[in-house]
């Protein structure tokens, strides 16, 4: 199985805009997401932003370890297991964590601070056949474009 890793670095839009980006295109995909932070208070956060994304266009979601979370589209927890059946795992944190390699897909995002482990992260991924490494970058309009 090879798992598609995306790296994301943060550079116009903050990490609470970009997870409500891409968790939309994720649910137009109509697949299911899970959102890994370790930070509990960026986790209520962003389970706000993503509530609050305005009339219809809001993004249900919900905690690991809360009821229901099976039945959630977007699901926030702290680790990489996902009782939603999410095959696309987001890293909110910056962190990467070896159990993400069991999704299909993996978004990494990361800032100016993090962008040396980053690098290290997509060299070592370049060097392994049963990684699809991307890296993304956001134009002044605000868009992610796959790029070199």
């Amino acid at each position: 199985m090879t798992t598609r890793v995306d790296f994301y670095q943060l550079s116009r839009d903050p990490v609470d805009v970009t997870v409500a980006k891409l968790a939309r295109k994720v649910l137009q995909a109509g697949e299911r997401l899970l959102v890994v932070t370790a930070d509990e208070a960026q986790r209520s956060h962003l389970s706000k932003v993503l509530w609050e994304q305005g009339g219809a266009a809001f993004l249900a979601n919900g905690m690991a370890g809360a009821p229901h979370e099976t039945r959630q589209p977007i699901l926030l927890s702290e680790g990489c297991a996902a009782p939603n059946d999410a095959r696309m795992a987001l890293m909110a944190d910056g962190r990467w964590r070896e159990e993400a390699l069991g999704f299909d897909r993996v978004l990494l995002l990361f800032d100016a601070t993090q962008r040396d482990a980053a690098a290290e992260l997509w060299r070592r991924f370049a060097k392994d056949e049963t990684v699809d490494n991307r890296i993304n970058k956001q134009d002044e309009n605000g868009a992610w474009r796959e790029g070199a």
